[in-house]
């Protein structure tokens, strides 16, 4: 697997490419500082992308990984993306569906938890191609554990600027 920078990735995609993605969210502290990160790979190149929030929850990184990292990838392409967030994959896959005839509403009459992202999500990816899957955290995935590097490295970036 050769690492390359986000751009030189994007560059080399063409219309109908099937890309993977592997996203990861990460808390120090939940709520508190948070990191997502995304990993992309594709005909043996790699590239990521990753970002900070500076009090937030675990639930919402996750989601704004998956956010993030669709968000990067041309309309064109094909995409796998592995989470491994139940929360994410049987929300997007299953839970929205029924949020939205509900009026973004829970099974118990209650507002949607970060209905706000998970609009976002919804938005993100209903153009397009996504194929959702879970995979284990903290496993054998290689990706899955460098998407969990990528966001937590996310955290320890930000606070090395300036402390949080």
């Amino acid at each position: 697997m050769v690492d390359v920078e986000l751009d030189e990735f994007i560059r080399n995609l063409k219309p109908g490419d099937h890309i993977e993605v592997y996203t990861d969210g990460s808390c120090l502290g939940n709520p508190g500082p948070g990191g997502w990160g995304g990993i992309f790979v594709f005909r043996n190149k790699r590239a990521n992308v990753s970002g900070f929030e500076k009090m937030t929850t675990n639930n919402r990184m996750e989601l704004r990984a998956a956010i993030e990292a669709i968000k990067v990838i041309p309309t064109s392409m094909e995409i796998t993306l592995y989470t491994d967030s139940s929360y994410v994959k049987n929300g997007i896959t299953n839970w929205v569906k029924t949020w939205r005839v509900n009026n973004w509403k829970s099974t118990s009459g209650a507002p949607v938890k970060n209905q706000d992202a998970w609009k976002e999500l919804v938005s993100v990816s209903e153009d397009r191609t996504v194929h959702w899957r879970w995979v284990k955290g903290h496993s054998d995935c290689t990706n899955n554990n460098n998407a969990d590097f990528v966001a937590k490295s996310a955290i320890i970036s930000a606070y090395m600027k300036e402390p949080i």
